[in-house]
């Protein structure tokens, strides 16, 4: 009785969450209307760098400006900004940490707040670069496309916030992953078009090895952490605790300091600043720098240049946002309040700097990790002439492993909650 009861729970959230998301899906196709799609394909069989703005990545030549093509995105962007808030606004810290669930409900409210702000941003970037593409473009026209886009933004955030309280897995982790999926049948197809015969057999199974060594170290990544003992004051008589530094723990708590607190933010950051020199140069802005990037030299070591940055900036912004993620000197006041501490670290002072120490190492080591991952598929695409390889970048990889990781975490505590449940019952 209590496994067909799991099931059914189970399945119930899955139905539920597979639903929302082909419906979401099916959204996307839906035309806005006004937007003559004719003249949108001619525009873009002559044009196409746009098919990246407007793609809704259906895995074919179809383009689509449909109401769900925001997709969950502005939330996205709006979350990242709130959380960038939070770090840097005194208030907004203090009300996160003291606040409890009304806090938690008054920074929700302020991201579908910046997320509706967002939303209307992004659709005013559409719309007014639809000026070229449409013959018939007007003001009331791109109102219109506006108005949709936004509508159909905030349909998906409610959408993703029924899948996270309702479904199964998080809304907005699910929504992007769908995206991303989505689009591999595209990748692989557009893979085999460009190498055809010129690959050799060695290149594909190097290839297929790396990238196995890739998923597997995206999980050491996403998975590994430091369990840093903690002792509280009822534990202070025991004959046996465990040292600072052991790793044999046994039933004691811990603190579960990860590699990899950052996530997929300093992959964005670094992409975001990287573009910037590109958009100045094509400005003109600084044409000094026109005859210096014309160079024969420059030309040739620009790929090299480029991923170096790439790899010290990924470095440096994953240090950058761990320290902000997790904040040394508030864990050790909180450990202090509940009369917890580290075995062998005074409390106070001395167990924020052994946590600064410990964080540093464990960064650092994460830090390299992430950075070498995300270098990883384009080191792939020069050294083995494979092009495409670096369309399937490390943050896709980082997304895909990441949700099927909390998916099976879910599904897990959903069976242990009722196998509890049934104990006390």
């Amino acid at each position: 009785m209590k496994q067909t009861d799991d099931k059914n729970i189970l399945l119930t959230r899955l139905l539920l969450s597979l639903g929302i998301l082909i419906f979401i899906r099916m959204g996307t196709f839906l035309p806005v209307p006004g937007v003559n799609h004719g003249h949108l394909a001619f525009y873009i069989e002559r044009h196409f760098m746009t098919r990246s703005l407007v793609s809704t990545f259906a895995g074919n030549n179809s383009v689509v400006i449909g109401l769900f093509t925001l997709n969950i995105f502005p939330y996205i962007n709006a979350s990242i900004i709130v959380q960038l808030l939070v770090s840097l606004v005194p208030s907004l810290s203090k009300l996160q940490k003291e606040g409890g669930a009304e806090a938690r409900r008054s920074i929700n409210s302020l991201t579908r707040a910046l997320t509706l702000g967002w939303s209307v941003i992004q659709g005013m970037s559409v719309a007014f670069y639809l000026k070229r593409a449409l013959f018939d473009w007007n003001p009331l026209l791109a109102f219109e496309i506006v108005i949709w886009l936004t509508t159909g933004a905030m349909i998906v955030l409610w959408l993703s916030e029924i899948i996270t309280e309702y479904g199964l897995g998080n809304g907005a982790s699910l929504l992007i992953y769908t995206n991303i999926v989505s689009s591999l049948p595209g990748f692989f197809k557009q893979l085999v078009r460009d190498t055809g015969d010129t690959a050799p057999l060695s290149s594909w199974l190097l290839s297929a090895f790396v990238l196995f060594i890739a998923l597997y170290g995206i999980v050491v990544l996403q998975e590994g952490m430091r369990k840093v003992p903690l002792i509280s004051s009822k534990q202070l008589n025991q004959t046996s605790l465990p040292s600072a530094g052991s790793s044999n723990l046994g039933s004691y708590n811990f603190i579960p300091l990860r590699f990899n607190q950052a996530g997929v933010m300093p992959i964005i950051l670094t992409t975001a600043v990287l573009v910037i020199p590109t958009y100045i140069y094509n400005l003109g802005l600084i044409p000094i720098a026109t005859p210096i990037i014309t160079l024969p030299v420059f030309v040739k070591s620009s790929k090299l240049i480029y991923w170096i940055s790439y790899f010290i900036l990924v470095l440096t912004f994953s240090v950058f946002y761990s320290t902000i993620v997790v904040n040394p000197k508030d864990l050790s006041e909180e450990l202090q309040k509940m009369a917890v501490s580290i075995p062998g670290v005074r409390p106070g002072v001395a167990t924020t700097f052994y946590l600064k120490q410990v964080m540093k190492r464990v960064t650092l080591l994460g830090a390299i990790m992430l950075s070498l991952l995300a270098t990883l598929p384009n080191v792939i695409e020069g050294i083995l002439s494979l092009s495409g390889v670096s369309n399937l970048g490390t943050t896709s990889l980082l997304i895909l492993v990441g949700v099927i990781l909390d998916l099976t975490r879910e599904i897990r505590s959903i069976i242990l909650s009722n196998v509890y449940n049934d104990m006390f019952e």
